[in-house]
């Protein structure tokens, strides 16, 4: 076994530089063999030790009453939601694997969300997908779309876990670099809750699942790299290889396994595989570990230590078992046809050994690599395109006002159009607990009792687990994603801000109570002073409305390093929020239910103390003027409280029968979707028109002036803290008081009913066939991908 001779060029190659080279140096009190050089490459890469932003992380808030794991202490992070029962989240990135191999990459990043939430004890019961790509009107772009739907499709399906919702943004800023992000929920008791812990010295340490190939080698360095045509095909074997099949029988094989109490501590083999597994449950326990690498399975042949401690083959999980109980491991693993290998045991000595074939080829502080990483404070500087940001005036566009036409074109925008031609590939019905289906502001799935984990008395060591039959009281969880990187851009402070309020709108429009968060920032480069201006005034967005809103963050996933030699990504910092709605009775839609029906619009319908009204960094002027320019709709965090206060308590009232965000594309698309978004089943539409009233009548009782509303702000506009609601007639003038209670403005707008969607306003009326909007909207992305 001949090892490479250590050199400058070696060492730039693992993207560590002359001063870390210097630190490892310091930390070994030697020279690294070639294996530490991996270990430490992978380790101390961004992916991994976040160095870069660690600081900046500090700044999110992350306690409250309900957090039962906080962030950065575990694989996810847990909430309490009552009676007992907790649900464990997070969100993660597998950009760069997508972009290389849109299938495998996707899917495979299915598969590790999901071992993160089944390694904390949690059953995985629904996964959301927030994606961005470059203009769908590019064929590269297409195949990259059309790959990684399949791979998030295929893996979700196998597995047999319903993809609820997500997001779906085009745009020419993420051209060279797709996002792909996933999030995963799962449900437990509270004393169902597993470590990531190498416990209990002279433990031993099992390793389960598939055996271990040269796929994924050195993923976790790979990602934390800008990605050029020259990375991207050296890189190639980064890319891990998934079997959702496997990685069924090891959830369930893990889950039973947890219910014996044999289980000391758990770990799933993600970001850098063995490597980071070890490491990381030692240093969680503040023991030692020490393995054998010839005991670990191995698909490939002559592989190294290099290689079986780096690669980031799929399904594989690290679970440390108290002494005595090695046969129940066993048993339980054979039941369910798995490889598994006795490859180590837990030491005092703070440190992670590792030999092959006896011979020790990395000897590490377990804290040096899995806590103590270097720390940057990074230059920040204002980008110099702010400043005419700032300066954009509508003025300097020569406007056209037609509604007709613009509706239409904002319905057929992939990134307002219906993704059904995404989400229609995904089995979101799947154990038949989706109770509110991808399409409307928020899904919603019920908890029930076979959404846990087993008990120890569901357990028969060799034969069936038993499905429990405990009873529980039902809940239903709200999720949602959000984020428009566009106003982000513009605006990294604000934009951010933006994200975290819709994504609490959206909860709360589906009478959900937000409970918590988990973000994905997806960033460029941090050596470069301008794009990390960005992430850092997003971070500070972001602190202050999650602390504002009450909804702590519980985890996430730091992606940087997300530009091609094309350019940089706009900065998108996803927001993934979860909500408790605990009486069926306030589950509500965005869809129009019945005719006669009166429309109320919660909110102002025009900031007019914003210069642009809403139009800044819109929809509209990308669609129409194709400006992606001016600065986003103000973000008035008390005013944010406030809707979603008043909101929940309509709901709650029992006088609700539809709740829509405005959002994208203004009032107008809001209006519009509300008339068309309804699915009976799948693929028949449940369409009803709608008789709007914005004239100055209307316009005055929000004590307005309509003289100074520009026409095209009224429609299509996006200011911010707007609910478009429809209550039963008699219900409406008690809604109008409870809104003034909570000093929140209101009026009734217009009736739901007929066949058209006719809008009303000072310059004329505008009327749109509901049908033909229908079909703008819902096969806008199949006729672009066929």
């Amino acid at each position: 076994m001949t090892e490479p001779k250590i050199t400058p060029e070696l060492i730039q190659k693992h993207n560590l530089s002359p001063q870390e080279y210097e630190q490892i140096k310091a930390v070994l009190g030697r020279e690294p063999t070639y294996t530490e050089l991996g270990i430490f490459s992978v380790m101390w890469s961004e992916h991994c030790s976040y160095k870069n932003t660690r600081p900046l992380l500090k700044t999110f808030p992350t306690k409250s009453p309900r957090i039962l794991v906080g962030a950065g202490e575990e694989n996810a992070g847990i909430i309490d939601i009552g009676d007992g029962l907790a649900i464990a989240f997070k969100i993660e990135s597998h950009n760069h694997p997508s972009a290389v191999e849109p299938f495998q990459g996707a899917a495979t990043g299915v598969g590790g969300i999901i071992r993160d939430i089944f390694t904390m004890g949690a059953r995985p019961i629904c996964v959301l997908d927030s994606l961005r790509f470059g203009e769908i009107s590019n064929s590269e772009v297409r195949r990259l779309f059309n790959g990684v739907v399949a791979g998030i499709a295929h893996y979700g399906n196998c597995f047999g876990i319903p993809t609820i919702a997500g997001e779906v943004y085009f745009d020419e800023a993420y051209e060279g670099n797709p996002l792909i992000n996933v999030f995963c929920l799962g449900v437990l008791k509270h004393n169902q809750i597993a470590r990531g812990r190498a416990c209990g010295i002279g433990n031993p340490v099992f390793y389960v699942g598939p055996a271990t190939g040269r796929d994924g080698l050195a993923g976790a360095a790979f990602a934390s790299q800008d990605l050029t045509d020259e990375s991207a095909e050296q890189q190639r074997g980064a890319v891990q290889v998934g079997d959702p099949f496997m990685e069924k029988l090891v959830c369930e094989a893990c889950l039973e396994l947890l219910a014996t109490g044999a289980v000391a501590g758990i770990q799933d083999m993600g970001a850098a595989g063995l490597t980071c597994s070890t490491c990381e449950t030692a240093a969680r326990a503040d023991t030692g570990i020490e393995i054998e690498l010839k005991k670990v399975p191995q698909r490939a042949p002559d592989m190294t230590p290099y290689e079986i401690m780096l690669s980031e083959s799929q399904e594989r999980m690290l679970i440390i078992v108290h002494k005595g109980r090695e046969e129940e491991v066993k048993t339980i693993f054979d039941k369910w046809d798995l490889p598994w290998a006795q490859i180590g045991y837990v030491t005092d000595t703070g440190r992670m050994v590792v030999k092959y074939d006896g011979k020790v080829v990395a000897d590490i502080p377990a804290k040096a690599i899995a806590t103590e990483s270097p720390v940057y404070h990074r230059e920040a500087r204002e980008p110099s395109y702010i400043s005419e940001v700032r300066s954009f005036k509508i003025e300097q566009i020569q406007r056209k006002f037609e509604p007709s036409e613009q509706l239409e074109l904002l319905l057929a925008n992939p990134s307002i159009a219906s993704k059904n031609w995404v989400f229609r590939q995904y089995d979101y019905m799947v154990r038949n607990n989706t109770v509110v289906y991808p399409g409307s502001d928020a899904a919603v799935i019920r908890i029930k009792a076979d959404c846990l984990p087993p008990d120890p008395e569901d357990v028969n060591i060799g034969s069936a687990t038993k499905i429990t039959d405990a009873k529980i009281s039902e809940k239903f969880i709200a999720v949602s994603s959000d984020c428009n990187g566009s106003y982000v851009y513009l605006d990294p402070y604000e934009g951010s801000k933006l994200a975290v309020v819709e994504a609490a709108r959206n909860l709360a429009c589906s009478g959900a109570t937000p409970l918590g968060v988990t973000d994905n920032l997806n960033f460029g480069n941090p050596y470069n002073p301008e794009l990390f201006w960005q992430l850092k005034e997003s971070v500070r967005g972001i602190a202050e409305a999650c602390r504002a809103l009450n909804t702590p963050i519980t985890g996430g996933n730091c992606s940087l390093y997300n530009q091609s030699p094309i350019g940089q990504i706009d900065p998108t910092p996803t927001i993934a929020m979860v909500g408790l709605i605990e009486d069926r009775n306030h589950i509500t839609t965005q869809w129009f239910k019945d005719e006669g029906n009166t429309i109320l619009l919660l909110g102002l319908p025009v900031d007019v103390e914003d210069p642009l009204q809403g139009l800044g960094g819109s929809a509209y002027l990308r669609t129409v003027y194709g400006i992606k320019n001016g600065t986003p709709p103000r973000c008035d965090l008390n005013r944010a409280i406030l809707l979603n206060e008043t909101i929940l308590g309509l709901i709650h009232g029992g006088s609700i029968k539809s709740a829509h965000d405005c959002s994208e594309g203004g009032l107008a698309t809001c209006l519009a979707e509300c008339c068309i978004s309804h699915q009976i089943a799948r693929n028949t539409p449940a369409l009803i028109g709608a008789e709007i009233n914005l004239t100055k009548e209307v316009i005055e009782k929000f004590k307005l002036d309509s003289d100074k509303i520009l026409p095209e702000a009224l429609l299509f506009g996006e200011t911010q803290n707007r609910v478009v609601i429809t209550t039963l007639p008699q219900y409406a003038g008690k809604i109008l008081s409870r809104a003034a209670i909570y000093n929140y403005p209101a009026a009734i707008i217009g009736k739901v009913g007929g066949s058209k969607l006719i809008i009303k306003t000072d310059v004329g009326e505008h009327l749109w066939d509901v049908s033909k909007l229908y079909d703008i909207w819902w096969n806008s992305i199949a006729k672009a991908m066929h």
